[in-house]
């Protein structure tokens, strides 16, 4: 049997991992695993079914899993999860042959995996969970997943599963059509607040995923997510979820869920419906009440956080890590930067996507997305870098009627040359989009500077 040496290469691994590295890994032991025993995943004992949950979608993947894994531990639980990200069945393995003992016996009380949503099929087909989340689906890394209605399709062939309890996002017209495919549906949900918003008639919606005809919106929460209609088949999430947030302060940072008050850890409109998911998995997948899991909110950091903030000299930069391929959430961080009513620098170092034939980089993604709210705003000046696509990033404003005179431009990556026009800007409140190694790299720079993150 494969399995046996697969599973204690494996830990051998991650003893040398831990020794080298332990911030390494989350996929590799793993990986070289499953080159022994490609089906060891399902070779793993004193797994209960009904006690895994899969966490799949566009966004919000990360911090739900997160989010779901403290309110768990905070109420006592043991859980087997990949925290790390890795997210596909090969940080699955990693996460289950770090839990084993050297039989593959797990002990644990929940099981719950970020699954990459191409490779759920896969994942499922060695670990059959019997509880399934879909954050939404949306326009995301084209030159990787091709169209939304490509990733929809994969899903469906494991939401038909009559085992599963699905939970699904009431306001998000693909993940709410799973609805008629399980034997038990779990919605979630976010009522109106202060931060939701309307689009004007020149910016299209999508198409319904059942008929294929017009989807309305009444007004959006996140971008392409609020409550909608499909008027021909009657596709509907314009009635209230199961676990909605509602009465959302985000100066007091709180809001409900079911009457309970519940802490909000990060005060931003796109944490709103990873809250309400949270809730709902709490309570209806390990038996946590909303009042004990609003007790866990309040110490609640996110792991790899996707808005952090750092203080370098008399500059307060706020960094947005999201993933800039994907419209969605590059128009929720417009969003998030148009609503501050303060004077502000706005730095955009869009990452290139490069298409190998023909050879190009292209930022699409930018186009796919509103700036009018922002450029309407107090913005003192724009700041666009990285190479190459610095250019096209500064062609974008410009399109949106901002005067060029405002648009500061180089084509690079260099941390210096990045901290000069944020040190010359004459307010202390920046906005930072960027890549993930460049944002590292200004990290140490802050600390070797003396400065901090939050």
């Amino acid at each position: 049997m494969r399995f046996f040496p697969a599973l204690w290469l494996g830990k051998l691994l991650n003893v040398a991992i831990n020794i080298i590295d332990k911030n390494r890994g989350s996929n590799f032991s793993g990986q070289w695993a499953m080159k022994v025993d490609p089906q060891m995943v399902k070779h793993f004992k004193g797994i209960d079914t009904s006690k895994v949950l899969f966490i799949t979608g566009t966004n919000g993947k990360s911090t739900t899993n997160n989010l779901v894994n403290h309110i768990l531990r905070k109420n006592g639980k043991t859980v087997v999860s990949n925290l790390e990200g890795a997210n596909l069945i090969y940080g699955v393995a990693t996460s289950l042959i770090k839990a084993s003992n050297i039989f593959g016996k797990v002990d644990a009380d929940f099981f719950v995996f970020e699954i990459d949503e191409r490779f759920l099929p896969l994942i499922y087909d060695q670990l059959p969970a019997k509880n399934l989340l879909i954050t939404n689906l949306q326009k995301d890394q084209v030159q990787r997943n091709g169209d939304p209605d490509f990733i929809y399709r994969r899903i469906k062939k494991v939401a038909g599963d009559s085992e599963l309890r699905l939970f699904l996002n009431n306001e998000e017209p693909r993940s709410k059509s799973f609805e008629s495919d399980a034997k038990e549906v779990v919605t979630f949900g976010v009522g109106k607040h202060g931060e939701s918003f309307g689009k004007n008639g020149s910016y299209v919606t999508m198409a319904c995923p059942k008929c294929h005809r017009e989807i309305t919106f009444e007004y959006y929460n996140n971008d392409g997510i609020g409550p909608f209609i499909c008027k021909n088949c009657g596709l509907d999430g314009t009635g209230k979820a199961d676990y909605s947030v509602e009465n959302t302060d985000f100066a007091g940072r709180q809001f409900t869920v079911r009457g309970i008050v519940f802490h909000m850890p990060y005060d931003t409109p796109y944490m709103l419906y990873n809250y309400s998911a949270a809730v709902a998995v709490a309570e209806k997948f390990a038996g946590i009440e909303p009042k004990d899991a609003a007790k866990a909110f309040n110490t609640f950091k996110n792991v790899g956080g996707r808005f952090e903030v750092l203080h370098y000299k008399d500059k307060t930069i706020k960094y947005m890590r999201i993933k800039q391929e994907n419209p969605e959430t590059l128009q929720t961080s417009i969003n998030v930067m148009a609503a501050d009513t303060e004077r502000k620098m706005v730095c955009l170092g869009l990452c290139p996507l490069v298409d190998l034939i023909p050879h190009y980089a292209n930022s699409f993604y930018a186009y796919d997305c509103d700036f009018g709210r922002l450029v309407k705003s107090d913005v003192e000046k724009y700041f666009c870098f990285s190479d190459h696509v610095c250019y096209d990033t500064a062609n974008r404003l410009i399109y949106e009627g901002v005067d060029p005179a405002m648009i500061e431009i180089a084509d690079t990556e260099d941390v210096e040359t990045i901290f000069r026009q944020i040190e010359n800007a004459e307010t202390d409140n920046i906005y930072l989009i960027t890549w993930l190694h460049t944002y590292e790299h200004m990290e140490k720079h802050i600390r070797k500077e003396g400065g901090s993150n939050e």
